[in-house]
């Protein structure tokens, strides 16, 4: 594949893909998808966001907090600043947010959320307060 066309994509990965992370971080994603990472985009589109965000047993809210969780734990720092934004677009509030944290922070430690918090801070406050 040496370009992605998201009608090759899972459409039911990419609906959910779009409305977690937002029309304009999937746009440039595609957008970006070549031959070496275009297998990539319709890997995680598939298994991701269509084989595992969209079961039934958590929802939205729920597995963006276990996100936040693992990102942080791992020192994911990029992805994690995605998916804070998609946790506020998930409905999770700021003081959800400092919650996960503060059990990051007892879970995987002090430095783990620490890291984390600066991430959350710098995205949320690109974001207005509702």
């Amino acid at each position: 594949m040496s370009s992605l066309d998201p009608a090759d994509l899972d459409q039911a990965g990419l609906a959910t893909r779009r409305e977690v992370l937002g029309d304009e971080h999937v746009d440039r994603a595609i957008a970006n998808a070549d031959g070496t990472t275009a297998d990539f985009q319709a890997f995680i589109t598939q298994y991701a966001w269509d084989g595992v965000w969209n079961r039934p047993g958590l929802d939205r809210r729920q597995r963006s907090i276990v996100t936040l969780s693992v990102l942080a734990a791992l020192h994911h720092d990029g992805e994690l600043a995605m998916h804070v934004r998609a946790a506020v677009r998930n409905g999770l509030t700021r003081e959800e947010i400092r919650e996960v944290l503060l059990q990051v922070g007892i879970y995987a430690g002090v430095p783990a959320a620490n890291r984390a918090f600066g991430v959350a801070q710098k995205v949320l406050a690109e974001i207005p307060e509702s």
